[in-house]
């Protein structure tokens, strides 16, 4: 991986970063502080705390990005250290599909009307679920990596006592 490539993908990390914090921040100062302009009212609170909580799984995906890059950029990454950092992403992933299943959920009866707008957002969950098993598949190709790497140091090992 380039120094560039590398550098521009943690510009845009600390960038998404910053900005969920400082989202996160007035959101809570909003529900906490009493100057909410709404008066608290039940649906736009729960999206709300529903939003500050897909902040925070955007963020440990974030986070486990930047730990995996930095392994890449070390060349360590093919080892089962990057495992805990690939289970953090897709664990970060299930929990934005599932609050994203919670948002559908509080939308569904502002939708009777039509009940299409919850299919559609159902299927988007749906997606974002099918992107943390792609991520599962990729997890399953590490760790293939990781085998093939293990086998062929022991090969190596074997060889070398040999000559």
């Amino acid at each position: 991986m380039g120094k560039m490539t590398v550098r521009a993908l943690r510009a845009v990390l600390v960038v998404v970063l910053v900005g969920t914090v400082c989202v996160q921040a007035a959101m809570v100062w909003t529900l906490v502080s009493g100057r909410d302009p709404e008066d608290g009212a039940l649906p736009l609170t729960a999206f709300r705390v529903i939003t500050i909580l897909g902040m925070v799984s955007a963020q440990v995906a974030l986070v486990c990005v930047w730990r995996l890059v930095a392994m890449v950029r070390r060349g360590t990454v093919f080892s089962h250290a990057a495992f805990r950092y690939v289970d953090g992403v897709i664990g970060a992933i299930v929990a934005a599909a599932l609050l994203w299943f919670a948002v559908t959920a509080v939308n569904a009866p502002g939708q009777r009307d039509d009940p299409g707008v919850t299919v559609i957002m159902g299927g988007i969950g749906l997606a974002i679920l099918g992107v943390a098993l792609i991520v599962l598949v990729l997890r399953m190709l590490l760790a293939q990596a990781v085998a093939r790497d293990v086998e062929a140091t022991q090969m190596q090992a074997e060889l070398d006592e040999v000559i």
